[in-house]
């Protein structure tokens, strides 16, 4: 009998962990990476121990040797400078030499080896330009890395071409590397991208292994829903990151408290800012994230909530009835509840509009932390209007002084049977086919809970 048991117990574990590895993980993005590499004729100076253009080339192709053997990246070039000589300034001088494809790292190393600087620096052209080196793709990273030893020569507006690109949600924020810069011309880089200036030949080895690393790494979130106590106990609700740039949606995660008690770790690209919406009722939102490279990064949010409980005990004829859910004072909708159901929202005041007839408003309905508010709307019962044929027809409820309209019958049935909240009204009506006001039929009636009424209008 052990032996049976251990065996159904093995099966059903067998079939467990079956299923969660079968589980679709989404897959990795690829990683496109466009080095944008300065040719322009003072590439041709000497720092160091060589010419700019061989220590750059030299180090820039031992990079691309490993990059070659990695999964998931692809390269390309695109080099500027090296067409046209100067002078006269050739401002249209830049060209994507090696598009993106797998395996093309011998075409990039064996065009670095016979580029020859020559012209001038349009590198606001060829970020421009760059725009159209990335094919379509549904799962890519775009990175461009920009190797120079001079700024901008062509009038055109780097900062504004890199933002351009982001806005279009085409490439991620640059990375810009600078052969000894003058130190007074490194903030022009700044709004471009994540600029590192290199002083001396060490010091741009190290800079280039820390961009790629950059590029190609991710990092680690954690995000804290905190609830009154400011202990970080919600979860399960949507959450979305969108690109603070672009406006594009960049992860979608369902919140998780994982199997330590704490919220669960996500792998999010560094390269961005994001605004993070958790989408509870109404929605919280926090602005302009920015991730710490190589670092755990916590996000917390403010997101206490409640739940609100509506219901129509006793009656099965309002399960499709919907219920306006405000905030307290305010006009805009946050969400249709349906009868007889429990939603979550985010502690506070609310407005209610139940959209019985006549419709039922409750002001200043509480919900409160982890606990439950309970809304009960009143049984109906239901009103029978026989009428001699269609016609024009409207219901009211009535008071000492006035008559306050709530319902207008359908002009084509002579049979209706509608479902109304306990109270005292009146109908007013006049068939179709007559043709004077004195045929106006005038009466009131009374509904109560759980009964019908029966109304003749003939």
């Amino acid at each position: 009998m052990k032996i049976l048991l251990r065996y159904i117990f093995l099966c059903f574990l067998l079939v467990f962990i079956f299923k969660v590895n079968a589980q679709k993980k989404p897959e990795p993005p690829t990683s496109r990476i466009l080095f944008v590499f300065d040719a322009s004729q003072s590439m041709y100076g000497t720092w160091e121990s060589d010419k700019k253009i061989n220590i750059a080339r030299n180090y820039l192709i031992h990079i691309i040797d490993s990059l070659e053997k990695m999964p998931n990246i692809q390269m390309a070039l695109r080099v500027y400078g090296h067409q046209s000589p100067v002078p006269p300034q050739d401002c249209s001088d830049t060209k994507l030499e090696v598009p993106f494809k797998f395996g093309n790292a011998g075409q990039i190393r064996q065009t670095l080896r016979h580029i020859i600087p020559r012209g001038t620096t349009p590198i606001a052209n060829s970020l421009e330009l760059a725009a159209n080196d990335f094919p379509e793709c549904d799962n890519c990273r775009n990175i461009i890395i920009l190797i120079t030893d001079g700024k901008e020569e062509c009038d055109g507006d780097p900062c504004q071409a890199s933002l351009n690109l982001q806005k279009k949600g085409i490439i991620l924020k640059p990375f810009i590397i600078g052969i000894g810069i003058d130190h007074h011309f490194e903030k022009t880089f700044e709004c471009v991208g994540q600029f590192f200036n290199t002083p001396n030949e060490e010091k741009f080895e190290e800079v280039l292994g820390i961009v790629i690393s950059r590029a190609l790494n991710s990092t680690t979130a954690q995000v804290n829903l905190l609830d009154i106590y400011g202990k970080p106990t919600e979860t399960d609700v949507n959450m979305t990151f969108f690109d603070h740039v672009s406006g594009r949606v960049k992860y979608n995660f369902v919140h998780t408290i994982n199997y330590m008690g704490n919220p669960d770790t996500l792998i999010i690209d560094p390269l961005i800012s994001y605004d993070l919406v958790v989408h509870t009722i109404p929605a919280v939102k926090k602005e302009n994230i920015t991730l710490s490279q190589g670092k755990h990064t916590m996000i917390g949010l403010n997101a206490p909530q409640g739940y609100l409980n509506i219901s129509c005990p006793g009656s099965n004829q309002y399960k499709d009835l919907g219920i306006i859910i405000r905030k307290n004072g305010q006009a805009e909708t946050l969400n249709l509840q349906k009868n007889d159901t429990k939603e979550k929202y985010i502690v506070g005041e609310y407005d209610l509009e139940v959209l019985t007839i006549p419709r039922i408003y409750i002001e200043n309905v509480k919900i409160d932390q982890s606990s439950t508010t309970y809304i009960e709307i009143p049984r109906p019962g239901i009103a029978n209007f026989s009428l001699s044929s269609g016609g024009f027809g409207s219901l009211y409820v009535e008071t000492a002084d006035t008559l306050k309209w709530i319902y207008n019958l359908d002009q084509k049935l002579s049979r209706q049977n509608i479902y109304m909240q306990p109270g005292n009204y009146r109908v007013v009506f006049r068939p179709k086919n007559t043709r004077q006001s004195v045929y106006t039929v005038n009466k009131k009636f009374t509904i109560k809970s759980g009964s019908s009424n029966r109304i003749i209008l003939y």
